[in-house]
């Protein structure tokens, strides 16, 4: 009992010759001192032996390999940098402000109303200058007394918008005739209203030529311009201005027949009809409804006027 006590590894041998080993067929090599145990021990000592080298073979290798199985974590956005570690990307400068952001708080506050005053002030001068050169107008009549305090005597202007009296008046050229007829006397004829036979040209037409819209208003024009009031010529242009509208007006009676078939126009008379525009029914303005007439003296048609007109009127 001894010998048990020394350890599970001691080797407890036989006192007597009853005690020996059982004789078997002994492998080559095999030594009396070898055992079912020792062989299992030597074998567990051998596989550890080749697990420790190959762990310090592999260096890293050895690492547990329980990372692999383990979920890719998110990463942040950007480039992936290896090795040693890159510089970073210089930030973006931020421009300045300029102008008016660029001051302070208040700054900005004085400066905005500043351009407010300024901008108030500006339209103002401009509807005070513009009613000042426009015609007279209801809005001049009641603040008339304010418009010219602002406008002089430092904004002074000598000039109009508009010439003279725009929609203000309703003028009509019309014209009479002494003709001779194929008998050989004198007859008067009664008066053509040119203006109202361009208006009529004119109503319902898309494309009204500029004859009928402008020729007989300039001529007139044209004549009123270069003669004063006693229908005196006023200038080297009243004699051209006079002949102007004479042949006008002829060849607008011989284009409505005047006289009839045959007849010869001897002398001619022109006179302007001007009645006032009424005004709005909102507007106090009160103006004359009776038509002002302005006769001009008879002119005696020269034989090569009649001519040009009997041949414009047979070529238009």
């Amino acid at each position: 009992m001894d010998a048990y006590d020394e350890g599970s590894k001691a080797r407890h041998l036989p006192d007597g010759p009853d005690s020996s080993l059982p004789e078997g067929p002994a492998s080559a090599g095999s030594t009396p001192d070898s055992t079912p145990c020792a062989d299992q021990e030597s074998t567990d000592q051998e596989s550890t032996d080749q697990e420790s080298v190959g762990e310090e073979s592999t260096g890293q290798e050895s690492v547990p390999q329980h990372h692999d199985s383990q979920a890719p974590t998110a990463q942040a956005p950007g480039p992936q940098v290896s090795g040693p570690e890159a510089p970073a990307d210089p930030p973006v400068p931020i421009p300045a402000p300029t102008g008016i952001a660029s001051l302070p708080l208040r700054s900005q506050i004085v400066a905005a109303l500043a351009l407010a005053v300024v901008a108030v002030v500006a339209c103002v001068h401009l509807g005070m200058v513009f009613l000042h050169v426009a015609p007279s107008n209801t809005v001049t009549k009641q603040h008339g007394r304010a418009i010219d305090d602002w406008i002089y005597p430092e904004f002074e202007q000598n000039w109009k918008l508009f010439a003279p009296n725009p929609l203000q008046q309703n003028i009509d050229v019309q014209v009479r005739a002494q003709v001779r007829g194929a008998d050989g006397g004198i007859t008067e004829t009664g008066w053509y209203d040119l203006s109202a036979l361009d208006g009529a040209a004119i109503d319902g037409n898309l494309l009204p030529s500029h004859t009928q819209q402008n020729e007989l208003r300039r001529a007139w024009d044209f004549y009123i311009g270069t003669h004063d009031n006693d229908n005196h010529p006023v200038g080297l242009r009243g004699d051209l201005s006079q002949r102007y509208l004479r042949r006008i007006v002829l060849l607008r009676l011989d284009r409505e027949g005047a006289g009839g078939k045959g007849a010869v126009v001897e002398s001619v008379q022109v006179r302007s009809r001007t009645t006032n525009v009424p005004p709005p029914k909102w507007s106090e303005e009160q103006v004359s409804d009776t038509p002002v007439l302005r006769e001009l003296p008879w002119w005696t048609v020269p034989e090569e006027d009649v001519t040009d007109a009997r041949t414009e009127a047979s070529a238009g």
